[in-house]
């Protein structure tokens, strides 16, 4: 069994950004610039050096929207359900209509 993609891909992402946080921690960078500059440098260099990766993992999404539900009949038995709970209650008398 393989790893799916997304995954590898945060996985590098979060180490990115660990390193980076890390670094300038060790620079004594408030945590907050640390974190803000962390998440820009995570995101560039992923968005750059990481693009064949990105690419499966927008193939595999791609994939996995083409398959559709995994239950094709779900639908039908929905419809079903709600067909057979709309005949069951009658429909109440309608406001507008005025009996003398």
């Amino acid at each position: 069994m393989s790893v799916k993609p997304w995954i590898v891909y945060s996985l590098v992402r979060l180490g990115l950004f660990g390193a980076t946080f890390t670094a300038l921690q060790l620079l004594e960078v408030y945590w907050l610039w640390a974190a803000i500059v962390a998440t820009v440098v995570s995101m560039a260099i992923s968005y750059i050096a990481f693009a064949g990766l990105r690419d499966r993992v927008a193939q595999d999404l791609a994939a996995r929207r083409a398959r559709g539900s995994v239950d094709p009949d779900a639908a039908d038995e929905d419809a079903l359900a709600e067909n057979t709970a709309v005949d069951e209650h009658p429909r109440p008398p309608s406001s507008t209509s005025r009996e003398p």
